[in-house]
């Protein structure tokens, strides 16, 4: 995986960096695994925009991924790695010795032709998915379950992984791509390795018109706006104003805002930087 830059010939290329699409093997997605997807411009049921600067886009259709990687002890065999518009990581699709078609995030080296397994008897190889009590510590892992057979949640976008840093008990200690450290379940599963696609954090849009191709409207600064519409709005001239915050006047940049009631503070060892 890697980025190209363009020659300046316009003034949106001349920023331009995206990925170079060389691991892509197929440019059609598996039929019997896509989905219609209704975009909604950020409108509730009733037609009022409740979510702002969100609107147009390209079309898209979804992807069925399984996250839960409950098909123990069958063998699959990857078929293709492609490319999904709904995630930044690239996917893979498997094809199981029963016959059965299936769609995973495709981990860092992850090759067509390789066979992978799931369950506790798998190997801790990449790609595998497995328990955390069977794998080694000091393992890189993603798509990390919370909850035995919840599927996985954490550790999904490209690029980014987890590590297996001890085991306490029934529960194991993961260090997550915050820095965060975390007590879950040795019960979870997680998949080895790390996600791949690790290039996109180097890639530039180059200009507005993609952010409009990806849903995103034009976004307003509270500081540029009149005190009756945002805390921040209003002065004379150009005021930097007051502290930051949301427009309902919750407070942001840098005050902590998690309850200290909540449940699974129990379970954070070490919070996020």
């Amino acid at each position: 995986m890697a980025v190209r830059k363009f020659k300046p010939t316009t003034p949106g290329q001349r920023h331009k960096i995206i990925g170079t699409f060389e691991e892509i093997t197929a440019s059609v997605p598996e039929k019997s695994l896509v989905r219609g997807m209704r975009s909604t411009g950020g409108r509730n049921n009733d037609g009022k925009m409740t979510m702002r600067y969100i609107g147009g886009g390209h079309k898209r259709k979804y992807r069925l991924i399984d996250f839960k990687r409950n098909k123990d002890g069958v063998p699959a065999v990857v078929k293709t790695i492609e490319y999904d518009p709904n995630r930044s990581a690239r996917i893979a699709l498997l094809f199981y010795a029963d016959g059965e078609k299936r769609y995973i995030i495709a981990p860092n080296g992850l090759q067509v032709g390789t066979t992978l397994m799931s369950g506790p008897d798998a190997a801790p190889e990449i790609g595998n998915t497995l328990p955390l009590e069977n794998i080694p510590v000091g393992t890189v892992i993603h798509n990390i379950e919370l909850h035995p057979g919840q599927g996985a949640v954490l550790v999904r976008s490209a690029g980014n992984f987890a590590q297996l840093t001890s085991r306490e008990g029934k529960y194991c200690v993961i260090k997550l791509p915050s820095g965060e450290l975390r007590k879950i379940l040795c019960t979870c599963r997680a998949t080895v390795g790390s996600v791949g696609n690790s290039d996109h954090a180097l890639e530039s849009s180059g200009k507005a018109g993609r952010s409009r191709w990806l849903g995103r409207r034009p976004h307003n600064r509270g500081v540029v706006m009149n005190p009756v519409d945002h805390p921040m709005g209003g002065g004379e001239g150009r005021q930097s104003g007051g502290h930051p915050r949301s427009r309902k006047g919750l407070y942001a940049k840098g005050l902590k805002t998690r309850s200290p009631k909540k449940q699974s503070s129990k379970y954070i060892i070490e919070r996020r930087k």
